[in-house]
């Protein structure tokens, strides 16, 4: 299943080679593709109608080495945004080498009672992989090497459980569009840098030049918050439309293009709760002269972890609703 391969792959933010060749060999046939000077793949799909982007960003979260100890321990600073308390005892596999190691810190026996009551410090946190000595670790991991959390997809009969979901689930859905034909010029947009700042995108937008650009998250769901109020989106509920967030807002006209065409066809959507957080439409709507914009995302629970969640309707949905929008795009303008 290809939803597999792309979250199984190793592609933390700066590192995507691993997965960007697993996309590559899915979609080289499909159109005609590069690779930039920053690492987004990039296929067109040559159309009359018009400049329409696709994107979805590769990369994920994940590590990198920042020092190696006298007595074998790694350390490590995170990349991207991910919170510390979900790190202690969690497995990690090193992307040049596949060197599987785990988190590790002080153990509770030793801890104070002020410690034990206290978020861990990530710099206090570190890598073990089993070595008793800096030239040990030194086989097999060397300072600037990237990790990501070991994890496997797993069918879980209405969800999926992975990692990368956020947003190897929105590199799937792309996949999936160039498949199919439209009377568009489609550019299918596989982006880097995403977690770390938005930086592929905005390279990939300023040599497109989109007229509209649709981009596909993997997004925060949270729905098992205790206070409905902290809900972002609900799994089960149809793919997540974003009204606005921290880094872009929404084109209006597209927007309601969207919406209307959900529900003419019975398609299940949601309205993205909550304005923080942001994504490659940020860096894409105002690149150049600017296009419209609009983002469509999978609710995802346990975001940037090495759990992740997702309901199979809502990614069906979400590619559904995506092959109607662009059969729109063939026929009207906005």
């Amino acid at each position: 299943m290809m939803l597999k391969e792309y979250t199984d792959a190793f592609g933390v933010s700066g590192c995507e080679k691993e997965i960007r060749e697993i996309i590559k060999s899915k979609v080289q046939e499909l159109g005609e593709t590069r690779v930039d000077k920053l690492g987004n793949l990039i296929v067109h799909k040559k159309g009359n109608g018009k400049r329409v982007m696709l994107a979805a960003h590769m990369d994920e979260v994940g590590f990198i080495v920042t020092k190696i100890k006298d007595d074998g321990r790694i350390i490590f600073r995170p990349v991207g945004g991910i919170d510390p308390r979900i790190l202690i005892s969690k497995r990690v596999v090193f992307g040049r080498t596949k060197t599987v190691g785990v988190i590790g810190s002080k153990p509770i026996h030793l801890q104070s009672p002020s410690e034990r009551n206290s978020p861990v410090d990530i710099k206090e946190l570190f890598i073990d992989i089993g070595a008793t000595s800096k030239d040990e670790v030194q086989k097999y991991v060397k300072p600037g090497d990237y990790a990501t959390f070991e994890s496997q997809y797993v069918d879980m009969g209405k969800y999926i459980k992975a990692k990368a979901l956020d947003d190897r689930v929105g590199c799937a859905v792309v996949t999936e569009m160039l498949k199919d034909d439209f009377n568009l010029d489609i550019y299918g947009t596989f982006t880097v840098q995403e977690e770390v700042g938005l930086r592929g995108a905005g390279v990939a937008a300023f040599a497109i030049e989109p007229e509209i650009a649709l981009i596909f998250e993997g997004t925060t769901c949270a729905d098992i918050a205790k206070d409905e109020k902290d809900y972002v989106t609900t799994p089960g509920e149809g793919p997540a439309i974003s009204l606005m967030d921290r880094t872009s807002s929404a084109n209006g006209k597209l927007l309601k293009r969207i919406v209307e065409i959900a529900e003419k066809n019975n398609i299940p959507y949601q309205y993205r709760r909550g304005k923080f957080g942001g994504n490659d439409a940020g860096r894409i709507h105002r690149t150049k002269e600017g296009c419209l914009t609009a983002t469509i995302s999978v609710p995802t629970r346990y975001i940037h972890s090495p759990i992740s969640m997702i309901n199979k309707e809502d990614y069906e949905n979400t590619i559904n609703l995506v092959k109607l929008v662009l059969r729109s795009l063939e026929e009207e303008d906005l």
